[in-house]
């Protein structure tokens, strides 16, 4: 009778090897690729889903996020829609807990937070475009309206973003007495009024314009001016000082 000899210990560590080569998942590697890609190449070369799954990947130290990276940006249609959406809408898709959430909200944070230093920096005048892509981040995206005011001192450089009302999905309360008495508080020479229309038509209506002037009347015999009103939706805006209507 012939026996085979027994495998060696060496054989063995190999073997075994070799064994658990064979399963290892399909994205073994993928993340250190992906960061090596990035550091190299920089995100211009990642596509959208990509990108949200290095934003994801501290949500999730192992296994595979690109399932829900593809599966996040199916449901909202965009990468910036994704890091715009509700937390509450974002829970909905498959595989989305907390701890993503926070990651593309942190997201989303950084990016405006970064847009609001540059407008703060040099006076708004000069960084018109970069004040423009902050409200369209802040707010832009929002299922309700919000009034805000930014307050500028006399170099016309931000000394304040505040909100001053929230309201409903097509209604803002605002108190045009509370706004020029927040500027006086602040010193401020001069203000630029912000609100979005979730509804992304930023045609302004009458109760838009007749605040507009409220506020423009009860400012001008302090020394207050009111440089603009913006208008906000997620693609576009509406300059009432563009159109005349300041």
């Amino acid at each position: 009778m012939n026996y085979s000899p027994l495998p060696q210990p060496a054989n063995i560590s190999r073997l075994m090897s070799d064994e658990l080569t064979k399963v290892k998942p399909h994205y073994t590697g993928h993340r250190k690729r992906l960061r090596e890609r990035f550091l190299k190449a920089g995100s211009e070369m990642l596509p959208d889903y990509e990108l949200l799954e290095m934003i994801l990947f501290p949500a999730k130290p192992v296994g595979d996020v690109k399932p829900m990276a593809k599966a996040l940006l199916a449901s909202f249609g965009s990468f910036g829609k994704v890091l715009m959406a509700e937390p509450s809408e974002l829970m909905k898709v498959e595989g989305v807990g907390e701890a993503a959430v926070v990651a593309i909200k942190v997201a989303k944070a950084s990016a405006e937070r970064l847009l609001k230093e540059e407008v703060a920096d040099k006076p708004i005048i000069k960084s018109w475009t970069q004040l423009l892509d902050y409200c369209r981040i802040h707010i832009g995206h929002n299922r309700n309206e919000e009034f805000h005011v930014l307050f500028l001192n006399h170099k016309l450089q931000l000394i304040l973003d505040e909100r001053q009302q929230k309201g409903t999905i097509d209604h803002t309360p605002v108190y045009p007495r509370e706004v020029v008495r927040r500027a006086l508080e602040l010193g401020a020479a001069s203000m630029i009024l912000v609100h979005n229309h979730p509804s992304g038509d930023v045609s302004p209506s009458k109760s838009d314009i007749d605040v507009t002037r409220q506020i423009v009347d009860a400012a001008r015999p302090l020394g207050i001016e009111v440089h603009d009103h913006l208008i906000i939706g997620a693609k576009q805006h509406f300059s009432f000082k563009a159109k005349e209507l300041l």
